[in-house]
């Protein structure tokens, strides 16, 4: 059997610790430095340590971060095995939280990796998405960034009034009426440094919704490219889902053919209970697990609401769910949540089935 150098490391902004192991044997440390010389430089090394244990294969595991798949994409050119690990998967005992070192870390990850590939454990690794479905997702995030960021400002300039004493609602929505009114107590109506902060605030609001705008366009230019024309016009029969909640849903889930039926769909995007079972205690069953993609689920969120507001069928299985429940409403909510989500699988599916079908002929 070919032997195999094992690393666990604990990846940061700056650094990388890395536990390393031949097989059972014992694990040696060595840190690193996170720009391009020092991955290559470790590279170089995990290499010439492989040819000295006369090991056959190098497998590398980290947890998912900020740091993207980058390392992932340098160390698979290099010809070294690599896995990302989810870190809602990882299993940690109360005395490791309360003992959290990047040694220890580094020592878990490389467990997990050596239950793997020694005794056929499974891994809690994550799915890497191909380059052009990361670059997608830049757009779309982005596009979700810049409302969230909207909303802030939105709501900083409330508060702005409230402290003044200026009685303004927006509870009829951010009309041209209620804009106008903005600009002048911007102007005139408020004095000193309130003035000139509602003033600041009200510009950085302008440059936001254009900076939307613009988004907007690029995401709908997205969406009529071969790789998304066909899915998007798919999910967007179903009422209540727009282009953008569309593109959210596709780049987000990636490659629908990899999920084998609506249970693993409903898990991934955490729409699931949580369950405690113990003994002869029963199986409790808690709130969702909230696993899984946040944009998607908030989507779908104010896709389902604008599903109750126009499709009578929608209303009447909310409303039925409601009845069961009076007193927690949310709940009803969660439900068709879930239930659009697995509709939106099924003809996103069928649709990338059938344009991959389309594209096989050209191909060969």
């Amino acid at each position: 059997m070919s032997k195999f150098i094992m690393v666990g490391c604990d990846l940061h902004d700056k650094s990388m610790l890395l536990k390393m192991a031949v097989d059972r044997g014992k694990a040696s440390m060595r840190s690193w430095g996170t720009d391009l010389a020092s991955r290559k430089a470790m590279v170089v090394d995990l290499k010439r340590r492989a040819a000295e244990a006369g090991a056959g294969r190098i497998v590398f595991a980290y947890e998912a971060c900020g740091f993207g798949f980058r390392l992932h994409d340098e160390l698979k050119l290099a010809g070294i095995e690599c896995f990302l690990l989810a870190p809602s998967k990882m299993v940690r005992s109360v005395k490791h939280r309360r003992r959290k070192t990047d040694e220890r870390d580094a020592q878990a990850i490389l467990d997990h990796l050596r239950s793997y590939l020694l005794a056929g454990v499974e891994l809690p690794s994550v799915w890497i998405p191909d380059v052009q479905t990361r670059d997608d997702r830049e757009v779309v995030r982005q596009r979700l960034a810049t409302a969230e960021d909207g909303s802030a400002i939105k709501t900083r300039i409330r508060w702005l009034l409230k402290r003044s004493g200026v009685e303004s609602s927006s509870a009829g929505g951010w009309t041209c009426e209620y804009r106008c009114r903005l600009y002048d107590l911007a102007e005139k109506g408020l004095p000193g440094g309130a003035g000139q902060a509602l003033g600041s605030l009200r510009r950085h609001l302008d440059w936001l919704e254009v900076e939307m705008d613009r988004l907007d366009g690029q995401v709908l230019a997205l969406s009529r490219t071969d790789r998304y024309k066909r899915p998007v016009a798919a999910l967007r029969r179903h009422k209540g889902v727009g282009v953008l909640t569309a593109m959210v849903y596709l780049t987000e889930m990636g490659d629908l053919s990899r999920f084998g039926n609506r249970r693993q769909v409903a898990s991934f995007l955490g729409l699931v209970p949580s369950s405690y079972e113990t003994g002869q205690d029963a199986d409790h069953k808690g709130h969702i697990t909230h696993q899984g993609p946040q944009r998607v689920r908030k989507v779908l969120c104010q896709a389902v609401w604008s599903r109750l507001r126009c499709e009578e069928s929608e209303r009447v299985s909310y409303e039925r769910l409601v009845a069961r429940n009076p007193k927690h409403k949310k709940i009803a909510v969660v439900a068709r949540m879930r239930t659009l989500a697995i509709v939106l699988w099924h003809s996103g599916l069928a649709a990338q089935q059938a344009a991959q079908a389309e594209a096989a002929p050209a191909v060969a």
